[in-house]
């Protein structure tokens, strides 16, 4: 079959690889409906993490189960499904609370930039539609799997609550998530860090109220002008570098909560900082499996759009424009059709 690998830094390839196969019986194999390029499979795609050996990438996915291992229940051959980037037995004392983003059996999805994917611990992992979506709602329910539930749970850390003020950092597909969470949460001002027309764009259709194009020191000081000098009652780090997580600091008001999502590169405290800020803090891998069915369902009943993210499509075998396409800041998200 088809299948994206990344052979060294700007080196992607969609190439022959093995079909994969059930290797335990918590296995399930899907046929992938559509996959995506994510913004963290950007930093091995710079050579700002290691590439040791050719990678297998991909972790968005949906699609429907064609062969499950002996031991899943909860899926079944001929079912579209969903599943989170973080594989989870959704049964052990961190799933219960919330946290399969930190289960005891912990996997991180892979190889799902291809026709069909392995998919371990299926019946904590994958969530099943009651019916065949209809084809327009694929985009949308491929958000759910990382990129709509990551920003989501980067409001949720915030504790984003109906009437507060909310800053978000960084107008990528994370970021742009998080505006509509915010909004979806009762957000009643929402402030998105945007330097590009077509991102600020996408953030304003999603509820945000007003865009700063500044960065830094400016930035900052737009933000404390638009809050009457306090900050933001909750804001969403949705970058992860140095600067994006200094700006997330000094926008936040004393009492407030910062839901960081950003995978960090670069990023260290200073402790005094924190002391005297009075900020809270909360973030990491998202556990999208707590969010999803109520995710899978907003998509479903047609409540929220997420998909818009994907502003370009191509298919598997361009997978290489996709990824270029993203780095140069072409597009916003690209979506994979397999």
């Amino acid at each position: 079959m088809l299948g994206t690998v990344l052979h060294a830094p700007g080196d992607i390839r969609c190439e022959e690889v093995s079909e994969p196969e059930i290797l335990l019986p918590t296995d399930a194999i899907i046929k992938l409906s559509a996959s995506c390029v994510c913004g963290s499979d950007l930093w091995p795609y710079r050579g700002l993490n290691d590439v040791a050996e050719p990678m297998h990438m991909g972790h968005e996915y949906c699609g429907v189960v064609v062969e499950v291992g002996s031991a899943v229940k909860t899926v079944k051959p001929g079912q579209f499904v969903v599943g989170s980037f973080c594989l989870s037995d959704n049964t052990c004392p961190h799933c219960k609370v919330g946290f399969q983003s930190s289960c005891e059996q912990r996997e991180f999805m892979t190889g799902a930039q291809a026709s069909l994917a392995r998919v371990p611990l299926a019946d904590g992992t994958l969530v099943a539609t009651a019916e065949m979506p209809s084809e327009d709602l694929i985009p949308s329910l491929l958000a759910t799997s990382d990129v709509l539930g990551t920003g989501w749970y980067a409001a949720v850390a915030a504790q984003v609550k109906p009437g507060s003020t909310v800053v978000v950092v960084g107008d990528g597909a994370v970021g742009l998530m998080g505006v509509l969470a915010s909004k979806q949460m009762g957000a009643e001002r929402i402030i998105a860090m945007s330097r590009h027309k077509n991102r600020q764009d996408l953030a304003l259709e999603y509820g945000a109220t007003d865009i700063i194009a500044e960065r830094g020191d400016e930035g900052i000081a737009k933000v404390k002008e638009l809050t009457n000098k306090i900050g933001a009652d909750a804001v969403l780090e949705c970058v992860g570098t140095k600067q994006s997580m200094d700006q997330a600091l000094h926008c936040a008001r004393p009492g407030s909560m910062i839901g960081y999502v950003g995978v960090p590169h670069g990023v260290e405290f200073d402790g005094q900082q924190l002391f005297f800020s009075q900020v809270g803090m909360l973030g990491g891998p998202a556990p999208v499996r707590r969010f999803l069915p109520h995710l899978m369902d907003l998509v479903l009943t047609r409540k929220i759009n997420p998909g818009k993210v994907f502003d370009l499509e191509v298919p598997l075998a361009d997978v290489a424009e996709g990824y270029k396409a993203m780095d140069e800041r072409r597009t916003i998200k690209t979506l994979l059709r397999v």
